[in-house]
């Protein structure tokens, strides 16, 4: 469990986050979004003890990150881009890291082999793309076998297999019951995964809860072969109809009570889509509100 309490930070005069409190469940992929200067990076750093807050909290299983026993036992964590030596190997880069944390040694080569970097075991990090120091940086936080992963930007540089491995990564953690908290511009490919959204905006929470919370009810889209009759049927049911163009735009019916009703009423359907808020649309009209 990841739990944010009333976190304020204060530069000067100026809040960079202010009264933040939000929690990232076990079992579940929570996701933070933000623009830049949110107020993101900051509340990342205080949660893994890099910066102090002015007040509240920020916890890992009930304890802050610096009275964690073993804390990478705890937390796994991709903050920053290239935390690595360029003169060292992949596998020395674990190595060390392994032996500052007082982790066993024995699952490196398993670890470069998962995150699909076991031909580059040998090749200095300084040689490596973005997309492979991505990949290091996720090895490194699966050393000690945390139950909570912490990720900021982990997708920057990885190609469309990588993304796809990075979702499935994500999905077998909570799955097994740990906690994922994500930061991440793709809105697109954190909609596939994240279960739980947190919007911060100017240092403020701006709208949290489950993804299927925000993205609110589903609205149908519908033409058929005689939409007059489709609408008298569909608002007699109890739904909300409108027109645009020559489609039906139905709220309040689930897809197939609208078929069952267009059945009955012997009227041929020839597109019916449920729409959603995507992820993005969420952010948008959060972040343009406030």
């Amino acid at each position: 469990m990841i739990e944010i309490r009333e976190l304020t930070k204060t530069y000067g005069r100026v809040d960079a986050v202010r009264d933040v409190t939000f929690t990232a469940a076990p079992g579940r992929v929570t996701g933070l979004l933000g623009l830049n200067g949110s107020g993101k990076s900051t509340t990342l750093r205080i949660l893994l003890g890099l910066a102090r807050p002015t007040r509240g909290a920020a916890l890992i299983n009930g304890s802050r990150y610096r009275d964690l026993d073993h804390p990478l036992r705890h937390v796994g964590a991709v903050l920053e881009q290239g935390l690595s030596h360029p003169g060292q190997t992949g596998y020395a880069h674990l190595v060390t890291q392994a032996l500052l944390g007082g982790l066993a040694r024995n699952r490196i080569s398993g670890l470069l082999e998962y995150v699909g970097l076991e031909h580059a075991a040998a090749k200095r990090t300084g040689d490596y793309s973005l997309g492979m120091r991505q990949r290091l940086a996720v090895a490194t936080a699966l050393l000690g076998e945390p139950n909570v992963l912490v990720l900021d930007e982990p997708a920057n540089g990885l190609d469309p297999p990588g993304m796809g491995w990075l979702r499935e990564l994500m999905r077998a953690h909570t799955a097994g019951g740990g906690t994922v908290l994500i930061s991440s511009h793709l809105l697109a490919e954190l909609e596939q995964v994240v279960d739980d959204v947190v919007i911060i905006g100017q240092g403020r929470i701006l709208a949290a809860g489950p993804m299927t919370e925000l993205s609110g009810a589903s609205r149908l889209r519908i033409r058929g072969g005689d939409q007059l009759r489709l609408a008298q049927g569909y608002e007699q049911y109890g739904a909300t109809v409108s027109v645009d163009g020559d489609v039906l735009l139905v709220a309040g019916i689930t897809p197939e009570q609208a078929g069952d009703i267009a059945l009955h009423l012997r009227v041929p359907i020839y597109e019916l889509v449920a729409e959603t808020q995507h992820l993005e649309d969420i952010f948008m009209s959060v972040a343009e509100a406030r």
